[in-house]
């Protein structure tokens, strides 16, 4: 290399350095009302008492400080930006029990962290107990470059436009009635309505003969959609932050978590105005109520004189097939690799009558001791996964291995599965199939793509299989899940741990104070296995496991009926017993209140917000 280059590389960086900013944001948390969907209003989690959430942008390059405050009364939160890469910095991946402890009431954490790797459409949400399918997620859009000027494609204007369901309750009641012995099949909650930019009904306001940069993005916790635009092509040319090489369709069809760019030209004729779509994939609804609307409409608007558009009715459902797109910077498919793993996704009920996901017949159980500092923690340990628990799932991969990840579905639904740390070749993805599961076979596949499309977030069809690859050259602690809120709250998670040792030697991997003091203020451990054991880590005693399984001998519907007979029972001696030994209100009420450190109008409000999502239920 000259002098010269080295010299203008030089220059180069020193410009960029002047160019990055800092960007510092101070948010809290908290509780509130209102009316998403135009139906019913229902409690929202707010940023700061304001809702929605704030869409972020930056430009490659720069620093991130969010300062996240936890102002609920009573439950925990944590904050992931999704689709970062956050090389050398998993500490500020943001998920409970795997990088950091969970944000406890009053407790403050600081996200801080610089752009570097990526760029384009990503998303930030809570991480924490389904909390973003109560509003807590928004955009989050990297620039490439001032005004995103290195960016290979050319437009005239950007707009963002965020899909997802919505609940008529919040999801901790959800939740109760979902992982519960009265759902023994694990039938997820139907949404309500589907969501364009927290809203119904939308208006996007459009000129004539202008090409559009539309970012759209799945903020959603549970279906996958189909959108299109009315008359209008989709030219999609980036997916999940990775640029591809254009590629035209009439229709997209979009999992929760994933994000499509496209280019949209406007029609020089403003004589009327247009559909935007979203339909429901009801094929993964377990049922379909009456009052289900399956699609959602709302407006490309030419001219506010016109109106609103009417429903757009297709003669089929025929979006583009994502397997088939080539990056931009084409990467030819990695080689041979050098450690695979292979896992298989069932649901199953165990002896408490609740239906679980599982990998391998392992349900994800977050361990006692969060596994990144179990890590920073283990010494030479650290390249075993047993020390990580025996129902994390956990890998141990090497430095720069080609790792290759193949899943075999058993489970009838589509479910798309998100990596973090990475984006990923997919290399296979097979058909659905309707009679019996079809595992992969090595040695009878489809030829591989010369350049395999890139994405973080790829769905596996019922009853199928997929393959990805990528290469281990990120150090850190990763999830790997399905990204169905409601399937991750069952346990459909791996944990892969990257170069540990890597991990222990590079200072920015090490815990900053803040990171150490939002687990002293949750009274978990800095230090120990899976079991918060510091003197033997391969002594798991008390670890959390799942429930035991259901014995042999025993049908899963024996064992739901027997659980539900003894349940009858107890609860009929509960109700003998609260009946002849009932307080008097106003004594029940002081118990409570010194029970729980409530005081008179806190006790007043939380009935109120019983009584109100009572009347909000669907009937």
């Amino acid at each position: 290399m000259s002098l010269v280059t080295v010299f203008l590389l030089v220059i180069s960086s020193v410009v960029t350095f002047a160019k990055a900013a800092t960007h510092t944001f101070n948010w809290t948390t908290g509780w509130d009302y209102r009316n998403v969907d135009g139906v019913r209003e229902r409690p929202v989690i707010t940023c700061n008492g304001e809702f929605p959430w704030p869409d972020v942008r930056v430009t490659k390059g720069d620093r991130v400080q969010v300062y996240l405050t936890n102002g609920f009364n009573n439950s925990n939160t944590s904050l992931h930006f999704h689709g970062l890469f956050q090389r050398g910095n998993s500490q500020m991946d943001g998920v409970p029990g795997l990088t950091q402890c969970p944000i406890v009431p009053g407790s403050t954490m600081l996200y801080n962290f610089t752009v570097e790797d990526n760029s384009g459409a990503y998303w930030y949400h809570s991480h924490t107990d389904g909390q973003y399918e109560d509003g807590m997620r928004a955009a989050f859009i990297i620039d490439d470059g001032e005004n995103n000027e290195n960016y290979p494609y050319k437009y005239d204007e950007e707009v963002v436009l965020t899909i997802g369901e919505w609940y008529d309750r919040p999801v901790h009641e959800l939740n109760r009635l979902f992982l519960n012995l009265n759902n023994p099949t694990g039938a997820e909650p139907i949404p309500q309505n589907l969501i364009l930019n927290d809203t119904r009904n939308l208006t996007w306001e459009v000129k004539p003969d202008t090409t559009y940069l539309l970012r759209l993005i799945n903020v959603g916790g549970f279906v996958s959609q189909y959108f299109w635009i009315e008359d209008h092509e989709l030219t999609v040319v980036e997916v999940d932050g990775v640029t591809v090489e254009q590629n035209t369709t009439d229709m997209l069809y979009v999992t929760v978590a994933q994000r499509y760019t496209v280019l949209v030209h406007t029609k020089n004729d403003t004589s009327r105005n247009y559909a935007i779509m979203q339909k429901f994939d009801d094929t993964m609804l377990d049922k379909i109520p009456t009052y289900l609307e399956l699609n959602a409409t709302s407006t490309l608007s030419y001219s506010a004189d016109l109106g609103a558009a009417s429903e757009n009715y297709v003669d089929a459902l025929e979006p583009l097939d994502d397997f088939y797109l080539v990056p931009y910077n084409k990467q030819e498919v990695y080689g041979d690799p050098d450690y695979v793993i292979t896992v298989d996704v069932s649901m199953d009920n165990l002896i408490n009558g609740v239906k679980y996901a599982f990998f391998n017949n392992i349900t994800y159980r977050a361990p006692k001791v969060p596994t990144l500092m179990t890590v920073l923690s283990g010494g030479d340990n650290v390249t075993d996964p047993y020390i990580y628990g025996t129902n994390t799932n956990t890998f141990v991969l090497q430095k720069d291995d080609i790792v290759e990840l193949v899943l075999n579905n058993f489970d009838n639904g589509t479910h798309p599965f998100h990596l973090h740390g990475h984006a990923f070749q997919t290399i296979v993805r097979d058909r659905a199939y309707e009679d019996a599961p079809r595992r992969y076979d090595d040695s009878d596949h489809p030829e591989f793509p010369e350049y395999p499309m890139i994405r973080d977030v790829v769905y596996v069809n019922r009853q199928s299989n997929f393959v990805i690859r990528f290469k281990a050259d990120n150090p850190g602690v990763w999830f790997f899940h399905c990204h169905i809120e409601w399937h991750l709250l069952q346990g459909l998670a791996i944990v892969l741990v990257e170069d540990p040792l890597a991990i222990q030697a590079t200072a920015s991997q090490h815990l900053t104070d803040s990171v150490q003091e939002v687990c002293r203020d949750a009274g978990i451990a800095l230090a120990g296995n899976a079991a918060g054991n510091t003197v033997d880590f391969f002594d798991l005693t008390g670890q959390n496991v799942q429930e035991k399984r259901i014995p042999s001998g025993f049908t899963k519907k024996g064992i739901i009926a027997m659980t539900f007979s003894c349940l009858a029972g107890v609860l009929g001696l509960i109700t003998l017993s609260v009946y002849g030994l009932l307080e008097q209100p106003e004594v029940a009420s002081e118990k409570l209140m010194q029970d729980f450190n409530l005081g008179p109008q806190e006790l007043i409000e939380e009935r109120s917000t019983s009584s109100n999502s009572v009347d909000r239920v669907n009937p």
